[in-house]
């Protein structure tokens, strides 16, 4: 840091914001912030002490924040510690109002974000306030009823919060992480996607190197062994992987990946999910579960470089297989992936490379020097990324993202990277037929702008292709094709932003110091000057073809199209930068140039005409001296001219040369103010001419002029943004330009020349106003005050022109002031604002005329409103006029805003991410400064609410309740915008809103009625008064909306009015979040209070609170808490009182209850009367209400549970057996005693009380959790079945609801009537309801509502079933505690229940009994269920009521069991043994079901690393069983056939069609288990892969049967399994078989499912020298094959897998292929007459047929370029095409293919083959003519 840091200061800031140095008031700015920052700390750390959270804290907070925004973080590093530490208190509060916790968690981020200021020493945060804040949020275990609102945004803010804090967890958290979450790891369960999720979020990487034994060391090996073992990408993969990335990342050199790359890269490669082969099966979840890209590219970036370089040879070898498919003919869904890895992948290494540069060194761990990148490291790296990356600039997508990943590579080697895209580019800037490859290179060359303009020590002769290259751009100004106009205008203004356009051609003859480069651009920069003036030429061009009269008819609009105004954008910006880099010479040829066009020509001023002035405005900015002297005089004389005579003034149409010199001048005075002035006289004289002007048109532009006039003398902002500081007016012997191409500007020295206004401007602009304005503002009082009469276009006239000095002059006048409203909001601390000085020092002594023009536009308002409403066009001007005087002093925000997006678009596209350090040019560095300014200039938040402020604002209330919509519209804007400026002005202004809706008002026209409800809803972004999240207000507004429903203007005809009250309604419902009613604050966070306030520099000015103080906050905090929960209660209140007046109208009614269903909370129970409405509404006639009722219900008796009591027990205490240290997963000694077994099953009362009961299915899977706590016995927990007199008020009405017969029967009937025909399924509201109930009141319904069921359950329609399985649930889950007796008793009632409905089981309500089933096993110890288990193993499939109820009731006993995952291994075995022998099932159905609970009941069978074999059924076992059983089919060696009937045909059928049945099962058995195992049971399947090979078709035919479509499927989806490395060598061995087999179609679809193995095992596969030689062995023989199908898939196969460099093309091979092309074919004989048939033996044809092929393959494996060796192999396939049949087809086909593949490069690929080769090739490739 520099030393005068302590420059007045007082302390060393962290790191502030360096722009603010720049600015020309910079003096003032350190008293200012700390001026700021001592009542921040002071005012804050008071808030905290007094406890007032609200308005207090948050509003300091706040300014906090903005204090960040515009100073950076500058206060001492002792400040920012405090700060940081009691934001982390505040934010961990827990019962906190969830949108304050965001506001203090965004803060907190925001003081976190730069990690590098803050060590570990300085600062340490704890893990478990965030987990429990977290687990709070993201998993609340009551938003689900509906009991708590929170935000969608909120998930994003806590991760980010967690990612923050997670450097400075202390170095224990690993530890302790571990002991928390290890136990959820149960892969079976939802938790593992929770445990690892949270493992990847808060798991520490950022440990110096001597704590790794504390850090990652403690998992890695763990979960790097779970991932390397997990094959079907399950949901929670792609968050370790994102937890990897992050480790490799942070911990560069001291982790060894290498044993696992070519796991990670066959990985990533499979991620990519492209496509392989024509007929390829995709797995869903690869689809959803996929990496995410930007995690991937970090991983490999941070892998790179280090001693053993196995990263970069795995990341080529990525790129070679996977380059054709970036080729743009190619296109899939996957395309975007790709694109993104190619765009984002340099980008990362950049960053990398930074860091290990460039980069400062802070406390975080550095590369050691081993594993940094080297220069040779990097070179590989473009190298691999040179090929896709070239192919990608012109992919389908755009070519954004190569431009991107050029600019990163361009960065690292230019030489390699920028030639390629210039050879593209010059033959693309010649041709004229594909505009697309044009815009694709020049955004590309754009993007490699500065790397090719400065040169540099690697590409020297960079710059030399500057010129041409930009010489080539300009027919690219094109009128007729827009986008390419655009791309050339960015392409040119690139170009001459970077490089001083000076013509230095005789330095050659000056200057002896010269190198070779730099002689020859001095020699090339002579043609600069003819550059800028062609580029003019064809502007006009332009110009001249879009006059209006040119592009469309009189009567179309005037405006300019959208399109015409980007092109001036364009256009203007680029001329503007050309004329900024000019030397004085060649500027002053184009102004020239530039005033002899503007002046002979007059143009229409709407289009061409707004392009010319915008060439002039930017020529007189750059040198205004010069170009005023010219125009201004041309222009005011022209005026003159053509003003003299007085009748000019009052004519409708004015002349086109007046119109066209007044907009000419009104835009070149759009320059540095003080030049203006010697103009002054001149131009005050137009505008006192000009300004009444009759024609409006004439007016308009004059009053533009006054408004340029104002603006440029009284703003400050720079005045030159030239590439070099003081430009390039000096002699080439002083300064040579060629040195400074593409320099970027020096932030410590830009030498900023400011324009500051002079007092004598200041005399100026207040000069103009006493003039101009004061005679306005006169008659405008005069007309207000009835003295004087005025036409409506004179009113509007005067109007404009008082708007315009307004805008012109903003910056001068002083904000309206008057007195506080204080009353608003009482708070124990001063709630002011902070005025920021932005240059302007106001001067009092002057009329301050924004006040002047408030009190007559309120004046004039009031007026016309009284009486002529109708004036629309001067209330639009009056509305705008008021947000002016509000809001604005010389900047509008939304023209900042896009000013500041496309600053960062330019600083995106020309920045130097390698070096850093902001090296940007200097143009886009002084735009930043001046955006600074800018920034202070519209901070205005917080401030005060004044007498003043009030008055206007009920003005644009009384305008946006207007009789006209455009009116209201226009003035609702204003009044959203203004609403969120001034504190707390919203309270004032809700009562005045609801004045409108009263239902008592007779006055309120509809039109008011709609405006008030529009003032109600806010706009998109800013507030919504309906839903302030504040008591004080809802309580107003909510029953204000219900009971406007009553108001005479209301009506449900119209249906704008019925579409605003459901956008409110709707907007509320998503905007809602739940308001606190607690706001204590805990006493950590007084003692950092104190602190805070005590600590110095700048030290606090206000005194500590007194004890008298503290005690009254704390009282004040308990009675803010009585009174929020009294206005909660009475806003419940009055919404019900609402909902009883008489005659509301049914849409209000809804709405009401909506209101009232957000109310429920889960720290309050809802008022009585609100329960008992709710539950009345259950039987509401209207369905809406009786859906919201179910869901407020099943929440209010959530709140009303009892809490029941736990105790810890010890695990291994229970299961009898000892701790053991080393982690053991699955079925060890210590669970056992938790599973299912029917020998000791809880049958009498005993043994149930003496039952330990563990409910949630995870734990002891993986390990146990430090305290396992267990429900304490029955008699300690609180007593359930309570008698009526025990119960509270509100138990009370819901019992004697539910025991009164005829509400459970109209309730019922309700329930079974179906919703949306064939839509409804079981819906889990009433399944929460029900089980709400039974859990709460124990079974005192149950007599009641037994009848029912009994009915309801013989009946067999859907709505009826659903009803019954929606109660079952709800009663096996509600009787979680019941006593044993009562348990028992359900049971006896329930299992008759369930049979009969398993027999009534329909299509449509099977699904529900599954859900019921599985709903009501999900959580629930399986020993408490052993009744239902029992009755559903009973007989699943025993054929009674046909083949779907077997299935039916499979999938039932499927749900249940699925839930209890591993913890029935008994029931699992009994399932098995049940089902082997009905294996051969004839019916499909049964088949798929029997399939997919094969599948689960092997679902535990897993190869999970530490995982004990597990007890439950093995997947060997079965298969070994089954093989026997399918030996008959083994045995025969040709094609299977089905041919079997669907029937179960009596007598015994032989074994072999015994057989082929099973064979239909196990094939659904397989196909199910494809997507949902975690582990592939690759040995098992191996052996049923002969079997498969018979079976799969090899055309694509509709016609064949299922068992055909199956095996394929299964083939498809095998193939594209992980395979772990020691299983390829068994995979290999059995494709040599069965490529030995006798039947081709087994052959051939080796061939296939090769391919695709490969492919997705490409890494795997080529670490291991042996199996690829196999494979080569493999498809080599097939080559040779005597079926044609065969050798030509085999040659496809070859080519492939040459295509993605899997077997490369090397001589043996190519010997090989030449050898057997050569096989002499006996010569033809004479056929005798008799003979039919060729006589060629088969073998020499087949051989040479395969060399054929084998060439052809290599051809085909390149389509996209030519190789050295291609023309000879294409030399030799010519040679063979007149050979018989088969091989003359094969070389046509070859032929045909190289020419469309390599059609579109030929000018490039012909360099590689000679003459002869080149004729050969043409006659090959030109069809014969069949005249000849």
């Amino acid at each position: 840091m520099n030393t005068d840091e302590f420059r007045g200061l007082g302390f060393v800031p962290q790191k502030e914001i360096v722009y603010n140095k720049l600015l020309p008031y910079s003096d003032k700015l350190d008293e200012e912030s700390n001026d700021i920052l001592a009542k921040i700390k002071a005012n804050l750390g008071r808030a905290v002490q007094l406890r007032e959270l609200w308005p207090g804290v948050l509003f300091w907070t706040r300014k906090l924040s903005t204090y960040i925004r515009l100073y950076g973080r500058k206060f001492s590093k002792e400040d920012h510690v405090l700060f940081i530490k009691l934001l982390y208190e505040l934010v961990t509060i827990p019962k906190l109002e969830i949108s304050m916790m965001q506001g203090f968690a965004r803060l907190l981020v925001n003081l976190l974000k730069k990690k590098e200021l803050l060590s570990r020493e300085d600062l340490e945060l704890p893990w478990l306030p965030l987990y429990e804040l977290l687990e709070r949020i993201l998993y609340s275990k009551t938003e689900h009823l509906g009991l708590n609102w929170f935000p969608n945004s909120v998930e994003n803010v806590l991760k980010t919060l967690v990612k923050s804090c997670r450097p400075y967890f202390p170095e224990d958290a690993t530890k302790e992480m571990l002991q928390e979450w290890r136990p959820l790891l149960c892969p079976f369960d939802v938790t593992m996607q929770k445990a690892i999720g949270y493992f990847e979020l808060f798991l520490p990487t950022t440990l110096p190197p001597e704590l790794h034994q504390k850090g990652f060391k403690l998992w890695f090996d763990e979960l790097m062994g779970l991932w390397v073992s997990v094959q079907n990408l399950p949901g929670w993969e792609g968050h370790l992987v994102n937890l990897f990335a992050r480790l490799a990342s942070d911990n560069i050199g001291y982790l060894d990946w290498d044993p696992y790359v070519d796991k990670i890269f066959t990985r990533i490669l499979r991620s990519l999910n492209l496509p392989v082969g024509s007929s390829q099966v995709l797995v869903p979840r690869y689809l959803t579960n996929a990496y995410d890209i930007g995690h991937i590219v970090l991983w490999v970036s941070s892998m790179l470089g280090g001693p053993s370089k196995q990263t970069q040879k795995q990341l080529s070898g990525l790129f070679n297989s996977i380059t054709s498919f970036f080729h743009p003919s190619n296109n899939g869904r996957w395309l975007m992936k790709l694109m993104k890895l190619v765009q984002r992948l340099p980008a990362s290494v950049v960053r990398r490379l930074h860091r290990e540069r460039y980069k400062k060194q802070t406390w975080l761990t550095p590369v050691p020097d081993s594993h940094k990148l080297t220069d040779q490291d990097i070179t590989d790296f473009v190298e691999s990324m040179k090929q896709p990356v070239l192919l990608a600039m012109f992919s389908k997508t755009g070519s954004l993202d190569a431009a991107q990943a050029l600019q990163n590579l361009a960065l690292m080697r230019p030489e390699l990277v920028i030639p390629p895209v210039l050879e593209k580019t010059y033959p693309a800037m010649e041709t004229l037929t594909e505009p697309h490859q044009l815009t694709a290179t020049l955004s590309c060359v754009i993007g490699v702008a500065r790397s090719l303009v400065s040169g540099g020590k690697r590409f020297p002769e960079g710059p030399k292709h500057m010129l041409p290259l930009l010489m080539r751009a300009l027919p690219g100004v094109d009128p007729n094709d827009f986008s390419k106009c655009m791309i050339t205008f960015q392409f040119i203004a690139t170009f001459s932003t970077l490089v001083p356009l000076v013509d230095c051609s005789s330095a050659v003859h000056e200057r002896d110091d010269l190198t070779e480069v730099e002689r020859e651009l001095c020699s090339v920069s002579a043609e600069f000057e003819d550059f800028v003036l062609q580029f003019m030429d064809r502007c006009f061009a332009l110009i001249e073809s879009s006059t209006l009269e040119q592009t469309r008819e009189e009567t179309e609009t005037e405006k300019m199209t959208h399109l015409e105004s980007l092109v001036e954008l364009g256009l203007s910006s680029t001329f503007s930068t050309i004329l900024t880099q000019c030397s004085k010479d060649i500027f002053k040829v184009a102004l020239e140039k530039v005033f002899n066009f503007a002046t002979t020509n007059i143009f229409e001023t709407r289009v061409a005409g707004r392009m010319v002035a915008d060439m002039c405005r930017a020529a007189s900015k750059c040198h205004p001296a010069e170009s005023l002297k010219l125009f201004v005089p041309h222009c005011c004389n022209a005026i003159t001219q053509l003003t003299v005579n007085e009748d000019v003034l009052r004519e409708e149409e004015l002349d086109k040369e007046l119109l066209w010199n007044l907009q000419l001048l009104s835009e070149i005075t759009r320059v540095d103010g003080d030049k203006l002035l010697p103009y002054r006289e001149q131009c005050v004289k137009i505008l006192q001419r000009t300004l009444h002007l009759k024609c409006k048109q004439g007016y308009m532009l004059s009053c533009n002029l006054l408004h340029h006039l104002l603006r440029s003398a009284s703003l400050i902002y720079p005045t030159e943004y030239c590439s070099i500081p003081g430009g390039f007016n000096k002699p080439l012997s002083e300064y040579f330009p060629i040195k400074d191409w593409g320099t970027p500007g020096d932030l410590w020295n830009l030498n900023i020349h400011w324009h500051v206004p002079t007092s004598e401007e200041k005399a100026f602009v207040f000069y103009i106003l006493d003039i101009i304005l004061q005679p306005e503002l006169v008659k405008l009082q005069r007309h207000a005050s009835g003295e004087l009469e005025m036409p409506r276009d004179d009113i509007l006239q005067s109007l404009t022109i008082v708007q315009h000095c307004l805008m012109g002059s903003g910056s001068f006048l002083p904000f309206l002031d008057g007195e506080r409203i204080t009353d608003l909001v009482p708070s124990l601390v001063s709630l002011g604002e902070t005025a920021l000085y932005t240059g302007v020092d106001y001067d009092m002594s002057r009329e301050n005329y924004r006040d002047a023009i408030c009190s007559v536009m309120r004046k004039l308002l009031h007026h016309i409103l009284e009486n002529s409403e109708d004036d629309t066009k001067s209330l639009f001007l009056i509305i705008k006029i008021i947000g002016d005087l509000l809001q604005f002093r010389g900047s509008y925000k939304h023209e900042f805003d896009s000013r500041w997006k496309s600053f960062n678009l330019v600083k995106k596209s020309m920045e130097n991410r390698l070096h850093g350090r902001k090296q940007h040019i200097r143009a886009l560095l002084i735009d930043r400064v001046m955006l600074q300014q800018e920034l202070r200039k519209l901070t205005v938040e917080g401030c005060e609410y004044k007498t003043i402020h009030r008055d206007l604002l009920r003005d644009l209330l009384r305008l946006s309740t207007s009789t006209y919509s455009q009116v209201r519209s226009k003035a609702q804007q204003v009044f959203f915008v203004t609403l969120g400026s001034y504190n707390f002005c919203c309270r004032d202004l809700i009562p005045l809103v609801l004045e409108y809706l009263k239902p008592d008002r007779q006055d309120i026209s509809q039109q008011q009625f709609k405006g008030a409800l529009y003032c109600l809803l806010g706009n998109h972004n800013g507030v919504c008064l309906a839903n302030l999240h504040d008591w004080d207000c809802i309580v107003q507004t909510w029953p204000a909306i219900i009971s406007s429903g009553l108001s005479k203007a209301m009506s449900l005809e119209k249906p704008s009015i019925v579409r605003l009250f459901d956008d409110l309604a709707d907007k509320i419902h998503r905007q809602y979040e739940t308001i606190g009613l607690d706001f204590s604050v805990p006493d950590g966070s007084l003692e950092i209070a104190l602190q805070i306030m005590k600590s110095k520099n700048p030290t606090t000015n206000l005194p500590l609170p007194t004890s008298e103080e503290i005690e009254k906050g704390v009282q004040l905090q308990q009675a803010k808490n009585i009174d929020s929960v009294l206005k909660y209660e009475r806003l419940v209140n009055s919404l019900l009182d609402s909902l009883n007046q008489r005659n509301l109208p049914w849409k209000f009614e809804h709405i009401a209850i909506g209101f009232l269903s957000l109310l429920l909370r889960d720290d309050k129970p809802l008022p009585v009367p609100a329960i008992r409405f709710f539950v009345q509404s259950l039987n509401h006639d209207a369905l809406v209400v009786r859906k919201m009722a179910i869901s407020a219900v099943a929440g209010i008796l959530k709140q009303l549970k009892r809490p029941h009591k736990k105790v810890e027990e010890n695990p291994y205490e229970i299961g009898r057996c000892s701790e053991h240290s080393e982690i053991l997963v699955g079925d060890r000694p210590d669970n056992q005693w938790m599973l299912y077994d029917s020998g000791s099953l809880p049958r009498t009362k005993e043994a149930w009380v003496a039952c330990a009961f563990v409910e949630k299915t995870h734990w002891g899977y993986y390990s146990w959790p430090q305290k396992l706590s267990l429900y304490a016995p029955a008699e300690e927990q609180p007593k359930l079945g309570l008698k009526r007199e025990d119960m509270t008020e509100v138990e009370q009405i819901i019992f004697d609801h539910f025991s009164d017969p005829k509400f459970i029967e109209q309730l019922i009937k309700f329930l079974s009537l179906e919703d949306r025909k064939g839509k409804d399924k079981f819906n889990p509201r009433r399944f929460c309801l029900f089980k709400g109930l039974f859990r709460n009141f124990d079974n005192a319904f149950l007599p009641v509502l037994r009848p029912h069921l009994e009915r309801l359950v013989a009946d067999s329609h859907e709505s009826t079933q659903r009803c019954v399985a929606e109660i079952v649930a709800g009663l096996i889950r509600g009787c979680k505690h019941w006593t044993f007796e009562k348990v028992e008793k359900l049971w006896e009632f329930l299992c008759p229940l369930i049979r009969t409905a398993l027999t009534n089981i329909t299509v449509e309500t099977y699904s529900d009994w599954g859900t019921c089933i599985a709903t009501a096993c999900e959580s629930r110890d399986p020993r408490k269920l052993h009744w239902l288990f029992e009755m559903l193993m009973e007989s699943p499939v025993n054929g009674e009521g046909g083949s779907f109820v077997d299935a039916c009731r499979l999938y039932v006993l499927q749900g249940g069991l699925a839930q209890q995952e591993w913890r029935v291994p008994e029931l699992l075995h009994r399932l098995l043994q049940y089902l082997e022998p009905k294996l051969t099932q004839v019916y499909k159905n049964v088949r798929e079901r029997i399939g997919s609970v094969l599948t689960y009941i092997f679902m535990i069978d897993v190869s999970l690393p530490n995982t004990l074999r597990t007890s439950s059924p093995r997947i060997s076992d079965f298969t070994a069983r089954i093989l026997v059983r399918l030996k008959p089919l083994m045995d025969v060696d040709e094609e299977i056939q089905n041919h079997i009937v669907e029937e179960n045909g009596y007598g015994e059928q032989d074994e072999r069609t015994q057989a082929i049945k099973l064979l239909k099962t196990v094939l659904k058995w397989l196909m199910a288990s494809a997507g949902r195992s975690f582990s592939t049971a690759v040995p098992e399947q191996l052996q049923l892969l002969p079997l498969l090979f018979k079976i799969a078709p090899v055309e694509n035919d509709d016609s064949y049967d299922e068992m055909k479509r199956d095996a394929k499927t299964c083939l498809s989806l095998m193939s594209q399994g992980l395979l772990y490395p020691q299983q390829i060598m068994l995979v290999l061995p059995v494709l040599k078989e069965i490529a030995g087999s006798t039947s081709w179609h087994a052959r051939y679809t080796v061939l296939t499912y090769l391919q695709t193995m490969v492919f997705y095992n490409l890494f795997t596969f080529l670490n291991n020298k042996e199996a690829v030689h196999d494979v080569r062995w493999l498809v080599l023989k097939l080559l040779q094959d005597e079926q044609l199908e065969v050798r030509e898939m085999a040659a496809t196969t070859l080519s492939g897998l040459l295509q993605c460099n899997f077997l490369t093309m090397d001589a043996p091979m190519q010997t090989h292929f030449e050898k057997l092309c050569k096989t002499r074919l006996p010569k033809k004989r004479k056929r005798d007459p008799g003979s039919v048939v060729d006589t060629i033996p088969p073998a020499d044809l087949v051989k040479r047929h395969a060399g054929v092929l084998g060439l052809s393959a290599c051809i085909l494996s390149n389509p996209y370029d030519v190789p050295t060796w291609m023309p000879q192999l294409l030399m030799d396939l010519s040679a063979h095409l007149n050979d018989t049949q088969p091989i003359e087809m094969t070389v046509k086909k070859t032929l045909s293919n190289f020419r469309r593949t390599h059609l579109d490069n030929w000018q490039e690929h012909k360099q590689q083959f000679t003459d002869d080769q080149l004729l050969v090739l043409t006659d090959l490739l030109v069809s014969p003519c069949y005249y000849a």
